[in-house]
């Protein structure tokens, strides 16, 4: 079958037209482009192309939320919404890409900020429980681990996360994990061995790559490992940037803060020739 280009798109001789469209930074993969947003701005379609060929995939994951000060529980990780088959139009679609919260010393993580693209909206990650404050972690995509003390961990999206886990209740304490994509925050225990919720995997750019993981909570001996999908460990260490991990609950026997969020990620994926 012979194929032309005209215009920076193609055109089969069955009839057959690809999708154009501009925005984030672009790459391809065999016969399909990927617009990977790490910030927000426009995704511009300029050229539908013919059915089955004007659909997209998408992947759209919110800021992760702030850990907890003082042995807190770590932040929820950002909502996680992906799937095939979106119907799109020749317009411009904003797309908004959530910045992480931010972690503190002394007060409750701050939640994460929603990723949307067209109407898809991704909740923030739920800000992690403070022992300074000792209320829950908030809710969010995911939610924010508890304090220790057995302050409650925060309630998940239904179909973007899940809860974060709840502090421990005795000495010598530890905070619970953030929630992530992919499972709840563990519950602190006794030597501050919570971890957050893993993230879930997707190959939308090529490549599987773990999004969406809690922040690990707030340690009292030991640096607890970050889970997969960006979350921050239990020494208060960030999410990864463009994950939507959540931050890391601040070490006991730390002066640095409790972790940041990660910022979230939208990917859009589509056939161009």
């Amino acid at each position: 079958m012979k194929i032309s280009k005209f215009n920076s798109f193609y055109y089969q001789g069955s009839g057959a037209v690809f999708t154009v469209a501009t925005g984030g930074t672009i790459t391809t993969s065999g016969d399909y482009k990927i617009h990977t947003f790490n910030s927000s701005t426009n995704f511009v379609v300029s050229t539908l192309g013919t059915a089955p060929n004007d659909v997209v995939e998408y992947l759209v994951v919110a800021g992760g939320g702030g850990g907890g000060g003082g042995t807190g529980g770590g932040g929820g990780a950002g909502g996680y919404l992906a799937n095939t088959g979106l119907s799109i139009a020749v317009q411009s679609y904003s797309v908004v890409v959530g910045s992480g919260g931010a972690g503190l010393i002394q007060a409750h993580g701050i939640s994460g900020v929603n990723s949307s693209f067209n109407a898809i909206i991704s909740t923030g990650g739920g800000g992690a429980s403070s022992n300074y404050q000792g209320n829950a972690g908030f809710s969010g995509g995911s939610g924010g681990g508890g304090c220790y003390l057995s302050a409650l961990g925060g309630a998940g999206t239904v179909g973007q996360g899940n809860a974060g886990g709840n502090g421990a209740a005795t000495y010598p304490y530890g905070g619970g994990g953030g929630g992530g994509a992919g499972a709840a925050g563990s519950n602190g225990a006794n030597l501050g061995t919570s971890i957050g919720g893993i993230g879930l995997a997707n190959s939308i750019n090529g490549t599987p790559t773990y999004y969406a993981g809690g922040g690990s909570g707030g340690s009292y001996l030991a640096t607890i490992n970050a889970p997969l999908g960006g979350g921050g460990n239990g020494d208060g260490s960030n999410g990864t940037a463009n994950t939507g991990g959540g931050g890391g609950g601040q070490r006991v026997d730390s002066a640095v803060k409790a972790g940041n969020g990660g910022s979230g990620i939208v990917i859009i994926k589509y056939k161009f020739q």
